[in-house]
């Protein structure tokens, strides 16, 4: 046999004993000794599918047998590191990833360990201690999401080329069917995340609602006052409700940071990306498996491309590219997860906006409302979905340009929902309720 095929029989008497065999019935299946299971069940046991190989790729030395030297490069790096960091000439990563990419640049022969790196730095007493955030039991009020294209949340998760060029992996997945999608750029600016929006609506659709972090590249900086950068202003024009996560608060875009873990498990682990190019081949890999894998306690037996794909999915069109001019303002909605500051303030936007019936501490709901009369800024206790809200502050919000009704190419093809809104006495405008009118006909 070839070492393919030995590999292959050996994966093959794993799976029978995984799925009930006794020791001699998966012998006998595939056509071995008992001793012979035994040796190859202790060896997946302690290594895993990678030890059912010829050549075992696992170490053959102990890792934590680390010398003095490579204990003093790697604390240099950390070092180094955090001084780049405090004086801006230099990106905030300090961890364990950066301080293997600093040892590739200075081309230290031997890299430990992400593991090794961390208990290194814990050894020398350089890491930072685990704070618990003053947010940390704060229940902020979530979307509650129940259908298909309801809600896309998105993350961008930092890595490092060998070599050490940091690249941005922009990630996004439906919190409903699990569908995801990726792009790796070299940079995160704005410019990348509006790229990376409208692919995602080109792919996994425009959902109601699109969530994402507190990063300048989404936000639009942290500079100016009252600012609507340039994902808030694209998000606005395609009709899709942005919402931005706690500060500090990963838990509340949860979906997609857990996706996080797999995505980093098969992309990062045990491979050698050289350039941003090798990193999406591996990536685009991974997507087309984990769409088509079955999920059978979350989606009853259906993968994610089963459940995410049908007749009401709607996109934004394949032709579709972003701007190169300024956005103009469209009527739409923003929201804002946040914090309630000790003098009854929340930050929303560079700025603080008072909220005098709120509670210290307390997690709450902005919603920035656009409309072609004007703007307003409210504060609620509860979200959008909720069954019953009260609102707990609003302030007008000043504008310094005109605000444009939403295209009808971009209003969504809700028929019943929009009648209904209408005989509840929903705040439509006439010009939109015309525009989309004037698409059915």
């Amino acid at each position: 046999m070839s070492d393919i095929e030995l590999t292959e029989q050996r994966k093959t008497a794993i799976h029978l004993r995984r799925s009930g065999l006794s020791m001699s019935e998966t012998a006998e299946e595939v056509g071995r000794s008992i001793s012979w299971v035994h040796k190859w069940e202790a060896r997946y046991k302690r290594e895993g599918w990678a030890g059912l190989t010829s050549q075992s790729r696992a170490p053959q030395h102990s890792p934590r047998r680390i010398v003095v030297s490579t204990r003093r490069q790697v604390c240099e790096a950390r070092s180094e590191l955090e001084a780049e960091a405090a004086s801006g000439t230099g990106l905030r990563y300090v961890g364990a990833l950066a301080v293997q990419a600093r040892l590739g640049e200075k081309e230290v022969s031997c890299i430990p360990s992400t593991a090794s790196v961390e208990r290194i730095l814990r050894a020398a007493g350089m890491t930072r201690p685990r704070q618990s955030p003053a947010d940390e039991k704060v229940i902020y009020p979530r979307l509650h999401p129940d259908r298909v294209q309801q809600l896309i949340q998105v993350d961008i998760v930092p890595h490092f080329l060998k070599g050490g060029q940091a690249i941005a992996c922009f990630n996004a997945i439906d919190v409903v069917s699990r569908y995801p999608t990726g792009q790796a750029y070299e940079q995160r600016r704005s410019q990348e995340a509006a790229e990376f929006m409208v692919g995602i609506w080109q792919d996994i659709g425009l959902p109601e609602y699109t969530q994402v972090d507190n990063e300048g590249c989404f936000s639009g900086g942290f500079t100016h006052p009252k600012v609507l950068g340039k994902v808030v202003r694209l998000a606005l024009y395609v009709g899709t409700q942005l919402v931005f996560s706690p500060i500090r608060h990963p838990e509340s875009n949860g979906n997609v940071e857990r996706f996080h873990q797999d995505y980093n498990q098969h992309v990062w682990k045990e491979t050698d990306l050289k350039q941003c190019a090798d990193v999406q081949a591996q990536a685009d890999l991974f997507f087309d498996l984990y769409r088509h894998r079955h999920h059978p306690g979350t989606l009853q037996g259906a993968s994610p491309a089963q459940a995410h794909f049908g007749p009401a999915l709607r996109r934004l069109s394949p032709d579709f590219q972003v701007p190169g001019h300024k956005l103009p303002l469209t009527a739409g909605r923003v929201h804002f997860m946040r914090l309630v500051n000790p003098d009854r303030t929340v930050s929303v936007l560079n700025e603080g906006w008072l909220v005098p019936e709120a509670i210290p501490h307390q997690g709450v709901w902005v919603t920035l409302e656009l409309t072609i009369s004007g703007a307003t800024l409210s504060v609620y206790d509860a979200a959008p979905d909720a069954p019953e809200r009260t609102c707990l502050a609003q302030h007008p919000f000043p504008l310094r340009e005109p605000v444009q009704p939403l295209r009808a190419e971009f209003l969504p093809h809700h028929t019943p929902n929009l009648l209904a809104d209408l005989i509840t006495g929903a705040a439509f405008r006439l010009d939109r309720v015309l525009a989309f009118f004037s698409t059915m006909f």
